[in-house]
């Protein structure tokens, strides 16, 4: 989550006191691409950050103001943090900065995990599942979901500057992801963005325990299938150096150990069994076009630093071309 735009100390300090916070000082938090994000250090607490300030930099304030009813809904199913209230306004959760909004959320205890295992998978399954059933309380979804990004207007853009190959897989997939019975797939309000760095985890115990569920800026109307492959992309893979010629390493029995702990909580039905393959490499073609995009407007708006973090897209190519390979495999 790397930090675009800086605020000072005494910006900080007004923030957070229009949340009932006592600020002692913010430390940037890199990793991601989207949004500007801070821990927050009060003056009551130690070592340790007490909580998170996030400046959206690209999505409006009421899609953010969304996210914050979302994460109510969730708040006593699943370990979400859910954003502080104003305090002379207690019915918002948002401030404004120049037309961005900022939330301010309790930091949840854990840590982003180094290595998935099986289990944290089929952890992952149930909590997904449990996500998509809560969420269908939320009516209509349309009302809550934000619109989903036009990745087909990027595809066009990036592939006039592909080498042919390349413009060629991403085409072919877009294609058979077409070809899929769509109207027939389940669709609800799905997070989208499921990624092992958007999770936290007690990895003191054995098996490790899921703590957190982070980043609901994303939260859309989609297929439940299209949300699974998503977190299933990334969970089950191991992400080599692509600079070095390294693999991409999809583990199958992790991503069984996912399925069967989502349909503990919600069963799939036949047709989502069947779209599951093509799923895994759209989502894949999704997520690298998504790097593509940071880098378009990293470029085109000037975004430099240390703090700007860029996720290599031809990792995602690289799984988006495994999967197209076996679309052809049933998946159980």
């Amino acid at each position: 989550m790397s930090v675009y735009t800086a605020l000072t100390e005494a910006q900080f300090g007004q923030f957070c006191q229009a949340f009932g916070v006592n600020f002692a000082r913010a430390t940037p938090i890199t990793q991601g691409i989207k949004n500007s994000n801070w821990f927050i250090h009060t003056t009551d607490d130690g070592e340790n950050p007490s909580y998170v300030f996030t400046l959206f930099e690209e999505r409006p304030p009421e899609d953010i103001a969304k996210m914050a009813t979302i994460l109510s809904q969730l708040d006593d199913k699943l370990p979400v943090a859910v954003p502080l209230s104003v305090t002379d306004k207690p019915n918002e959760q948002l401030l404004d900065f120049e037309g961005k909004a900022i939330t301010l959320v309790p930091c949840l205890k854990g840590e982003h995990p180094k290595q998935i295992d099986n289990a944290m998978c089929e952890q992952m399954g149930e909590a997904l599942a449990t996500l998509h059933l809560t969420l269908q309380a939320l009516t209509p979804a349309e009302k809550y979901g934000v619109p989903l990004y036009p990745w087909h207007e990027v595809r066009d853009r990036e592939t006039q500057f592909m080498p042919a190959d390349e413009a060629k897989l991403m085409t072919d997939i877009w294609q058979t992801y077409d070809d899929l019975p769509l109207n027939d797939l389940p669709k609800g309000l799905c997070h989208l963005d499921m990624f092992a760095d958007n999770t936290l985890w007690d990895l003191a115990t054995s098996p490790a325990k899921l703590t957190g569920l982070l980043d609901f800026t994303e939260v859309s109307l989609e297929h439940y299938v299209m949300d699974m492959a998503i977190t299933i992309n990334d969970f089950c893979t191991t992400w080599g150096d692509a600079e070095h010629g390294e693999s991409v390493d999809f583990d199958r029995q992790k991503m069984q150990a996912f399925m069967q702990g989502y349909e503990t909580v919600r069963p799939l039905e036949p047709s989502e069994k069947q779209a599951l393959p093509v799923m895994l490499a759209m989502a894949g073609v999704t997520f690298w076009l998504l790097r593509l995009n940071v880098i378009y407007y990293n470029r085109e708006q000037g975004r430099t630093g240390d703090n700007i973090m860029v996720k290599n897209p031809d990792l995602m190519k690289r799984l988006s071309a495994y999967h197209y390979s076996n679309i052809s495999e049933p998946t159980s």
